[in-house]
């Protein structure tokens, strides 16, 4: 006999060459970013734009959730960039597979009122370097003598 599969999705945010990872199943309201409790995020003041998914939408659609966030790479700001977008993103997830579609249009458009970058990613990544130049579109000065 298996025990009944746990209710749960996984999604991913990305800023930069920042990813998190973010794994929500259902618990008791826990936020768990690289094993350490949410209150923990450091800058401390990045942290309430880490926050701002739970913020707009309200804390009671995050009580019966638990979210653990595995994050990787980039800086300290693409990082809580990436955590507000799997954050926001897990939830969404979860209202679509195990609540109602009504709910999850709900969220997702207050989300997309509040600020887009929650659930749709940034395509912007760093220009190459290419020969001739000191970076992607500087150029060598040009001398004559």
């Amino acid at each position: 006999m298996t025990a009944p599969a746990a209710k749960s999705v996984q999604v991913f945010g990305r800023k930069k060459t920042a990813t998190a990872c973010a794994y929500c199943k259902e618990g008791v309201g826990l936020i768990k970013v690289n094993g350490q409790p949410f209150e923990l995020l450091q800058p401390e003041i990045l942290k309430y734009k880490a926050y701002e998914p739970v913020l707009v939408l309200g804390e009671d659609k995050f009580a019966m959730l638990d979210i653990r966030i595995r994050v990787k790479g980039g800086g300290m700001t693409a990082q809580i960039y990436a955590i507000r977008a799997a954050i926001a993103k897990s939830i969404v997830a979860y209202y679509a597979k195990y609540v109602d579609e009504s709910s999850k249009n709900e969220l997702k458009a207050r989300l997309s009122a509040y600020d887009r970058s929650l659930l749709v990613s940034d395509p912007r990544r760093c220009e190459p370097k290419k020969y001739g130049g000191r970076s992607a579109r500087a150029r060598f000065q040009k001398s004559y003598r």
